[in-house]
């Protein structure tokens, strides 16, 4: 291992150990001693209980391709997923529940998840497959009308309905179930919600990231472990895609084998049945690579799901950076007002202001007219401590609700990539097993000549 590799695995530890181990902060007037949310077990089940995909089977069964006009009245290819449902309580009370099915672009998926960003914004909303092939090794294609990268994408988006509808938030959604169940409509519903209008821009969300006075060290620490993550994720894909181009080379390879061995045969009487035997299990060998590699993707698709993850926790950060910011604003605009107050009943400038300049140059304002700015200030003052209160319990709601979901996401993230990599590790050593089997087959039939 390289000195920066070393160094890498060293911060993406320290980061993984603060997410695990450092008490929660909040923002506002909470306690930065305060522990994090958490929930009972009889909560935990109960919202398992009372989760979707309890009540329905969800699949992506199939895929297929179509030709339409698009918003340029131009002539494209695309492809649509057909979505399926079934009742499962009527299965369980011994009544034939009917599939329900209709059809979805890919572009409705990324619809419906952005509304989900939007409406909640303290939730780590699950990822959608790629929409075009990344980290691939040079044998695969990346052409997104691939047949092998549909059926891939075909899996990614039922794994998307899948985490949504296990959510314990995402999966009570009224547009969700819409989506699931009502081809026409649901893209009319989506839209009278107005999402698009309560949706942060990018600028506004960067000003607060550089502009927020204190931010939160647990969502910095959240943050810098995203980073992280991505960055580690993206190391080990593209590792394996290198692993992945050469294992194709060494087992092609293993076909000349089959070859010469075959060649071989038909100029020998003795040894011909055991060279063209051994020269079969060659052949065979060199052919299994694509059924290897073809699983071996299955695999590299679960960890692009984290990889897209690292960017979910990116957004619930940025979200809090801007509460955060307009915290930091209000409460920085109601100091302002008072200070101005306490300047105008007493008489006694404290800062430089261009006001003061104009009073000694032209006199001093009337009683009348001080008397009314006061009460203009009071009021004023009263709506600050108002707004102030009002950001201060939306940004400790917010704290407290994405951290209770951080907590879940921590949850599925550490099963799913020990059980990721342990099935990995497990296909590589049956991959060598089958390799020894082969060498073996060709022992014996070297034996027998």
């Amino acid at each position: 291992m390289s000195v920066l590799e070393g160094r890498r695995a060293c911060i993406y530890t320290e980061r993984m150990a603060a997410i695990e181990n450092d008490e929660p902060a909040v923002i506002g007037s909470m306690d930065e001693s305060e522990e994090a949310p958490t929930k009972n077990k009889m909560t935990e089940e109960k919202e398992e209980e009372e989760c979707l995909l309890k009540k329905l089977e969800i699949s992506v069964s199939e895929a297929e391709k179509r030709s339409g006009k698009n918003a340029m009245n131009m002539q494209e290819m695309y492809t649509v997923y057909l979505i399926e449902t079934r009742s499962i309580e009527s299965q369980n009370e011994g009544q034939s529940s009917a599939t329900d099915s209709l059809w979805r672009r890919y572009s409705e998926f990324e619809l419906q998840r952005n509304y989900f960003l939007v409406t909640y914004p303290y939730v780590i909303v699950p990822p959608l497959p790629e929409k075009r092939a990344e980290f691939v090794w040079h044998k695969l294609s990346a052409d997104n009308m691939d047949p092998d990268f549909v059926e891939r994408r075909r899996v990614g988006l039922e794994n998307f309905l899948l985490r949504v509808a296990s959510h314990p938030i995402l999966c009570r959604d009224k547009i969700f179930y819409l989506f699931l169940t009502q081809e026409n409509g649901w893209k009319e519903a989506v839209n009278e919600t107005g999402f698009q209008a309560k949706a942060d821009s990018r600028l506004k969300a960067l000003n607060a990231t550089f502009r927020v006075k204190t931010p939160d060290k647990r969502f910095t620490d959240l943050k810098h472990y995203s980073d992280e993550l991505q960055s580690v994720i993206s190391h080990l894909l593209r590792v394996r895609a290198r692993v992945a181009d050469r294992l194709y080379g060494v087992y092609k390879v293993h076909g000349n084998y089959g070859r010469v061995f075959s060649e071989w045969s038909a100029i020998e009487k003795e040894m011909g049945d055991g060279l063209q035997s051994a020269g079969h299990h060659m052949d065979v060998y060199a052919a299994s690579v694509d059924d290897i590699l073809e699983e071996e993707e299955h695999y590299a698709d679960q960890l692009k799901e984290y990889l897209f993850y690292a960017e979910a926790l990116r957004a619930v950060c940025r979200k809090h950076e801007l509460l955060q910011y307009e915290l930091e604003m209000a409460a920085l605009d109601l100091t302002s007002k008072k200070q101005q107050h306490e300047e105008l009943a007493t008489g006694v400038v404290r800062t430089f202001s261009l006001k003061g300049v104009t009073s000694k140059l032209f006199g001093q304002e009337t009683p009348e007219q001080r008397d009314a700015k006061l009460k203009a200030l009071e009021e004023q003052i009263q709506e600050g401590e108002e707004q102030l209160k009002t950001k201060n319990a939306e940004c400790n709601e917010f704290v407290k609700n994405a951290w209770v979901d951080i907590e879940r996401f921590k949850r599925q993230r550490n099963q799913d990539l020990k059980e990721a990599l342990i099935n990995y590790a497990i296909m590589q050593i049956s991959m060598c097993k089958k390799g020894i089997q082969v060498w073996t087959n060709a022992k014996e039939c070297f034996g027998k000549m």
